[in-house]
């Protein structure tokens, strides 16, 4: 198969790689690097998918089915626009040079625009749905932006011997930040006033009101800081691409040519064609799962800041978990059996989401929480069919987070090594430019039939036909070594 070591060339090229991969103590360019990412990531977590999205489709709106559908476009008409301009600016970025100036412009526009929410009050008083939807669209594309900008920094900010780590170690920065700010945010602002617990304050710390959904809105405030703490570093410590002198236009064009003919390399390629294609499908499903995860949740299940806080908590661990998990199956099955396997138990996860309600059991069993016993006293998750549907979700991070690992292996399994890294361009863009599909289904959806179960069909479609091209695919096997 294409890109199949030898046994000796797999030997030496393996320990050419672990003598590469010794630890090493990260550059103080490297650490910045990773540290921007870390402060990046939590805005993903605490504003788009557990805290403010939910509060803003629910309350903000007031109608969780229209709440869907408005955060389902959105996300559509911004995803759409980053899908027609960052895979040029990801192509073209190598030919301007220089990448902070421009990436200190996008994030000290952030910043502000993501603090401003704090002002989206439940009663229209502050900012207006149209406003905080604009805003919410534009924080999107300015993100985007900032991640190719980002990511292609790190060359500059880390040699070959410590990208890895400083890769590794801005993921996990971002984990632990996200982790962090959620239980801050449960335990200062959610649980006072609903638990006798002694490390709980009697009150919402800094005399936040609930009646205000302050604890809702204060998210906003609390990502820019962690943005803007995150960004000081890089520009001050990162090292920069020397400039190049060459023109907007200029650079556009000729990454619009590079673009272009890394397109053309696919010819002759029919597995990696079968396996990127496969790939748009179920990642535009993982991504609309995660993205809609808390919109649907305060809907379906009515839940408020509290349980969405420690909704996201909980994943964000079993995301982790994930990590690991799909390493193992990696190694047992082969990246295409691990990838099959996560796509898989995603839409059995799916399916368990869409059976349960406040008030039904897997679809067929109906539940009168009136007539039964709170399964335990604490302040959340009461009801059997929500901790089912808690555990339905443990399942849904472990596995979209396994194939997140497993999907990058397979494609080094599937081409040559020295084309590895022409085909990671392409499977970053299999990644961004039909990213808009899933959230423009998903509005067309929850419009058409009033319900956010059928909102989320067109999200289980999209794993099934990814999975079904999966089967299409040759080699990534356990002995396609």
């Amino acid at each position: 198969m294409p890109g199949s070591l030898e046994p000796n060339a797999e030997a030496g090229a393996d320990a050419a790689a672990l003598a590469d991969l010794k630890p090493v103590r990260l550059s103080k360019g490297a650490l910045s690097w990773s540290l921007y990412e870390g402060g990046r990531d939590p805005y993903v977590i605490l504003v788009s998918i557990y805290i403010f999205a939910p509060y803003f489709s629910s309350v903000m709106v007031g109608d969780p089915v229209k709440g869907q559908a408005l955060v389902a476009t959105i996300t559509t008409t911004y995803s759409l626009f980053v899908a027609f301009t960052a895979p040029f600016l990801g192509a073209s970025i190598d030919k301007f040079g220089g990448r902070k100036p421009l990436l200190m412009l996008i994030t000290g526009l952030m910043v502000p625009i993501i603090g401003a929410l704090w002002f989206a009050k439940p009663d229209g008083s502050g900012l207006s749905i149209l406003t905080v939807s604009i805003m919410l669209g534009v924080i999107g594309a300015l993100f985007a932006y900032g991640e190719v900008l980002h990511n292609s920094l790190l060359t500059r900010a880390a040699s070959h011997r410590e990208a890895p780590y400083a890769s590794g170690l801005a993921l996990s920065l971002g984990n632990f930040f996200s982790v962090l700010v959620l239980t801050f945010v449960l335990v200062a602002f959610a649980l006072p006033g609903t638990v006798d617990w002694g490390f709980v304050p009697k009150e919402p710390l800094f005399g936040l009101s609930k009646a205000l959904n302050e604890p809702d809105r204060i998210v906003g405030p609390i990502a820019a800081g962690l943005l803007l703490f995150g960004a000081i570093p890089l520009f001050l410590f990162t090292p920069d691409a020397p400039h190049t002198g060459v023109k907007l236009g200029e650079g556009l064009k000729q990454g619009a040519i590079n673009l272009w003919v890394t397109l053309k390399s696919l010819r002759g390629e029919k597995d990696v064609a079968v396996y990127l294609g496969s790939r748009m499908l179920f990642t535009d499903g993982m991504t609309s799962l995660l993205a809609f995860g808390g919109v649907y949740a305060a809907g379906v299940m009515r839940w408020g800041v509290l349980e969405l806080t420690a909704y996201g908590v909980l994943l964000s661990i079993f995301a982790v978990a994930g990590g690991f998990i799909g390493g193992w199956m990696d190694s047992v099955f082969g990246p295409k059996r691990a990838v099959q396997v996560a796509v898989g138990a995603s839409i059995v996860c799916l399916i368990g989401q869409l059976s349960m309600g406040r008030e039904k059991i897997f679809f067929l069993f109906p539940y009168d929480p009136a007539q039964h016993a709170p399964i335990w006293n604490g302040p959340m998750f009461r009801t059997l069919p929500e901790a089912l549907y808690l555990l339905v979700g443990f399942g849904t991070a472990i596995f979209v987070t396994a194939h997140y690992a497993s999907s990058r292996t397979l494609l080094t399994r599937l081409v040559a090594p020295e084309r590895v890294a022409s085909f990671f361009g392409l499977y970053a863009l299999s990644g961004t430019v039909t990213v808009w599909i899933g959230s423009l289904l998903v509005g067309i959806a929850t419009n058409t039939f009033k319900t956010q179960q059928a909102g989320f069909l067109p999200i289980a479609l999209l794993l099934i036909l990814g999975f079904i091209g999966m089967l299409f695919v040759k080699g990534g096997l356990k002995q396609d070594r």
